[in-house]
C-alpha cells in the first residue's frame, strides 16, 4: 500500500483538513485495484495513514459488496438475485453455473479461473436475470447464454 501514498495524497489535496474519513472508501478501491483484493496489512496502513478508527474501514468493506477481503479468480461471475431477476430465473441460473462450476456462491474454482458470486442488485432489473462477468453486464441470461458466455473465455 506504501506506493499508493502519492495518489492518496493528491485525493486527500482536494478535502478541507478534517475530512480524512471522507477519503476510506476512494482509498479502498484504489487498494482493490492494485492487489485486487484488500488485505488486513491494507487496512492496518490506511488506519495509520489516515488517522481513522479501524471500525470505520471495516464498516465500509462490510457494506460495499464490490470491496473484497480475499483473492477471487480471473472471472468474477456475478449473479443478482433480487426479485426482479429471481422472478425470470435467476435461481436457476444460480444453481446452473454452481453445477457448471463446481462452486458455491463466494467460492473460487481449484484453478483459479472462475468465482461466483451472488450479490442484492446489480440495477438492471428490466433486463433480468443479469449476470456481471467482471466488470460487463450480461442481461437476459438463461443457462444456453451463460454457457456460450464462458465457453468463450481463455
Amino acid at each position: 500500500m506504501r506506493h499508493l501514498i502519492p495518489e492518496f495524497e493528491k485525493m486527500k489535496a482536494r478535502y478541507p483538513a478534517g475530512f480524512e474519513s471522507s477519503l476510506v472508501l476512494p482509498c479502498l478501491r484504489r487498494i482493490q485495484d492494485d492487489r485486487g483484493f484488500v488485505a488486513d496489512s491494507d487496512i492496518d496502513g490506511l488506519v495509520a495513514y489516515l488517522g481513522v478508527p479501524r471500525v470505520q474501514v471495516e464498516e465500509v468493506l462490510s457494506f460495499y459488496t464490490q470491496l473484497r477481503r480475499k483473492p477471487i479468480g480471473r472471472w468474477h461471475v456475478q449473479t443478482c438475485r433480487n426479485v426482479s431477476c429471481s422472478m425470470r430465473g435467476a435461481e436457476r441460473l444460480i444453481d446452473h453455473l454452481r453445477k457448471k462450476l463446481g462452486v458455491a456462491p463466494g467460492e473460487t474454482t481449484a484453478d483459479g479461473r472462475f468465482t461466483l458470486s451472488t450479490v442484492e442488485c446489480l440495477g438492471s432489473c428490466g433486463t433480468a436475470p443479469v449476470v456481471m462477468l467482471n466488470d460487463a453486464y450480461h442481461e437476459n441470461m438463461s443457462a444456453e447464454k451463460v454457457d456460450a458466455l464462458l465457453g468463450g473465455l481463455e
